[in-house]
């Protein structure tokens, strides 16, 4: 079942080959208009979302290590999260600085690029421990990082099958889950 999906831009243009002077407005959104995703988040565990953020987030957190590679708080966050998958244990003061740290680690980045999008998608996944919807907002600054990492003419191209491996391995992990003492089984980070 295939989904429609595009980025959403700012200034109204959608999917299509923007012109020199919109290149240079140009700037991925984090408007969610995905209501199968949304409506398949809202159907999932809290614990598979967790596994489904962390997932989300690895695959972007590259362009945060490579430029920072002495910054750990992005991959920290991740940790956390797996912590709580693995022992149960929810301290929200934990999971809150976590969150703040890898949030912090991307405001200074400084500039909007890849590396400050997955910092910021880390710091979602560890939130999906106190609010599921969290994981959403992994899923989405993962789809940014893409975005932000990809030439422009290119980039919309990247996003929807960024969006598309997210939904399916979603789905995957809802299906390979029949119940949540397996998501312990979850490989180290």
């Amino acid at each position: 079942m295939a989904h429609a999906w595009k980025a959403c831009y700012p200034q109204g243009f959608v999917g299509s080959n923007p012109t020199p002077s919109e290149m240079k407005k140009t700037k991925f959104t984090l408007t969610l208009k995905d209501k199968p995703m949304v409506e398949l988040v809202k159907k999932t565990d809290k614990k598979i979302l967790a596994v489904w953020a962390i997932d989300c987030a690895l695959r972007v957190l590259p362009y945060f290590e490579e430029k920072y590679p002495k910054d750990l708080r992005p991959r920290h966050a991740l940790e956390t999260l797996q912590a709580w998958i693995n022992t149960g244990v929810f301290k929200m003061a934990v999971i809150r600085k976590a969150s703040l740290d890898s949030h912090a680690a991307a405001r200074d980045v400084g500039e909007d690029n890849a590396a400050r999008s997955a910092a910021r998608a880390c710091g979602q996944a560890v939130a999906t421990a106190h609010v599921r919807t969290h994981s959403l907002g992994s899923a989405l600054y993962a789809q940014q990082a893409i975005f932000r990492a990809t030439k422009l003419s290119k980039a919309n191209l990247a996003v929807a099958k960024e969006r598309d491996w997210q939904y399916k391995h979603l789905l995957a992990l809802i299906g390979s889950y029949d119940n949540v003492a397996n998501l312990v089984k979850k490989p180290k980070l």
